[in-house]
């Protein structure tokens, strides 16, 4: 059984057993029919992986590693906010013409826009990817190893708000370990796929950095289902889960801004279908 899939069941439950509901309230997602798209909740969810036991990549229904790591790539390698060079379509309801690049659709000045800004530092000018790169490499030990999107003063110009913020990096031995800070999660749609990215980028930097992997946590400050996957979850509750996958990289890659999706890989992958649920905007 994956332990990914364990606390999959064990979100779900919590949420259904002790959320709280917003139907009482104003809200301001809707559904694609205008309808208020209400949710049950619950604040603060900390889940914890050790990615050097496994991959958490649930079986009760298939995450996509292609598509996840396709939109990893685009914030973290491309830091572009252009949909155009982002291969699923995932962004398509936050896309708009943007009049400062020719009316090409992006989603403002948010995700990878923010990690490509350069900042000085007494060393030089990075961007705050490469600024965690060179710590890694040069100082894996410091406690300040860390990204943040959040930029107040672009939040007017961003078609969305970051949802998944922060991304802390802390070396502990020679075990590369990340926490990521979320202020919002959809658990059924994008909770797994959140998960699978940013382990996976937890590998690639500890690659690139003569590092092993550690653990990965995953702290949600509003953990919710949305009522329209209320019986899409309490199925999943019922769902038979499969034996762990192996997730395999290619090894020869030494810098980061080298990989691409097809050098990650899962093998033996089973898992329950899927069902396209529609996603509140």
């Amino acid at each position: 059984m994956s332990y990914a899939d364990k606390i999959f069941k064990n979100n779900i439950r919590d949420i259904l057993e002790n959320g709280t509901s917003d139907e009482a309230y104003e809200v301001r997602p809707k559904w694609s029919d205008g309808t208020p798209a209400h949710t049950i909740k619950r604040f603060c969810i900390v889940n914890r992986y050790d990615l050097a036991k496994e991959f958490p990549i649930i079986t009760l229904r298939k995450t996509s590693l292609i598509s996840a790591l396709d939109e990893l790539f685009w914030i973290w390698q491309k830091k572009s906010n252009k949909t155009s060079e982002l291969k699923s379509h995932v962004w398509d309801e936050w896309a708009v013409p943007d009049s400062l690049q020719n009316g090409e659709l992006t989603i403002g000045k948010a995700y990878g826009y923010q990690l490509g800004i350069k900042h000085k530092y007494k060393e030089g000018m990075f961007d705050q990817v490469d600024r965690v790169l060179f710590d890694l490499k040069n100082n894996p030990h410091s406690r300040r190893i860390l990204t943040n999107i959040y930029n107040h003063s672009d939040l007017s110009e961003m078609n969305l708000y970051p949802c998944a913020y922060s991304m802390t990096f802390n070396v502990t031995g020679n075990k590369l370990n990340g926490v990521l800070n979320q202020r919002s999660q959809d658990m059924i749609v994008a909770n797994n796929w959140n998960v699978v990215q940013y382990s996976a980028l937890i590998h690639a930097f500890a690659q690139v950095s003569g590092l092993d992997v550690g653990e990965f946590v995953h702290v949600i400050a509003d953990a919710h289902i949305y009522d329209r996957h209320i019986p899409f979850a309490k199925e999943l509750l019922t769902r038979e889960e499969f034996p762990v996958p192996t997730l395999t990289i290619n090894k020869e890659i030494t810098n980061f801004y080298d990989f691409k999706v097809s050098d990650f890989a899962l093998s033996d992958y089973q898992c329950s279908p899927n069902i396209k649920l529609e996603v509140a905007v």
